[in-house]
């Protein structure tokens, strides 16, 4: 069978569709990244972007019509930003020799894809955590941790609150580690409100966010669980979480449309010219090793675009 020189890289459609499905089912995985900053397509690989100022949208003016039949007019401008998008991959050998003799249990190239997508996706779950749990807004006075005396939608409440009074915005979504879900939902005051109505120990994972979103009255709440392999090279396996429970983020992020206007807190910029998809997944062959090597990357930047749409609430945990 003619196969591509070693020079040649291929574009993998189809190891890309397995890629597509391993993403869209990202938020089952534990990965919430792309759903706070969706994709934003750009042709450039950096660039200027237009940045609409609050204040600007909800500035009080007089419209009545002047005496001499003259409209008011505005003269609001814009500010800039700029992004720069980076490369990000990752390479998985698949060797001729081990992928036939296990050919009978799996797909040597479905599997080197898996990982090769969950490397570039954890990645970018490690960027966006650390832009959106840089710092908190303020401390809560009592952990979610203790059960008996935590307070989390006195807490949500102070923190709308706190958001609308400094930038006019409410938020439509709560961002959170698992510990600190999980810590939530086991609280006092959130079991006894809803134990009539929602009793929150039934269901699963998603309907305990639905029936929690309701009851902080958001549009939803994104809980990232995905973890990683804290240790160095050559020590033990330990795990930790990508999202740290000590805070929690109130957040307006966008619906993923293609426009800037809208006050959100961020997105994914994508050089399209170079990773038409959020991950490329192709392959090259190394014949000195008698391999096919799979590559998935992307080429990105995590920017924020508003930074008011984002109020973080911190001491969450003891």
């Amino acid at each position: 069978m003619p196969r591509p020189t070693s020079a040649t890289t291929v574009q993998r459609p189809d190891l890309g569709a397995l890629a597509y499905e391993y993403m869209i089912d990202a938020p089952n995985r534990g990965f919430i990244g792309m759903a706070i900053l969706p994709v934003f397509e750009v042709p450039d690989k950096t660039a200027d972007y237009p940045l609409i100022p609050i204040e600007s949208l909800i500035k009080d003016q007089d419209t009545r019509r002047g005496a001499n039949g003259d409209y008011q007019r505005g003269d609001w401008k814009f500010e800039t930003g700029t992004y720069n998008c980076e490369e990000f991959g990752w390479e998985e050998p698949v060797d001729d020799v081990e992928a036939a003799l296990y050919r009978r249990f799996f797909d040597a190239e479905e599997v080197s894809t898996e990982i090769a997508v969950d490397r570039i996706m954890r990645g970018h779950e490690r960027r966006t955590a650390a832009l959106v749990f840089a710092s908190a807004d303020a401390n809560i006075s009592i952990e979610w941790s203790t059960a008996a005396t935590a307070v989390p939608r006195t807490n949500i409440e102070a923190g709308k609150a706190a958001m609308r009074a400094a930038s006019g915005l409410l938020p439509n979504a709560l961002v959170m580690g698992y510990t600190a879900f999980r810590n939530a939902l086991n609280t006092a005051e959130v079991k006894d409100a809803l134990k009539y109505t929602n009793p929150i120990e039934l269901g699963g994972d998603e309907v305990q966010r639905r029936v929690l979103a309701q009851y902080f009255g958001v549009g939803e709440i994104l809980v990232g669980g995905s973890q990683y392999d804290s240790a160095k090279k050559g020590q033990s396996f330990t795990l930790a979480d990508i999202w740290d429970d000590e805070y929690v983020a109130l957040i307006r992020k966008s619906d993923g449309g293609m426009r800037l206007k809208e006050p959100v807190y961020g997105r994914t910029f994508l050089w399209m010219n170079d990773a038409p998809q959020e991950v490329v997944v192709e392959t090259y062959r190394e014949e000195a090793r008698r391999a096919t090597i799979v590559r998935a990357r992307q080429h990105v930047d995590e920017a924020v675009i508003f930074a008011g749409a984002k109020y973080v609430l911190g001491n969450i945990t003891a």
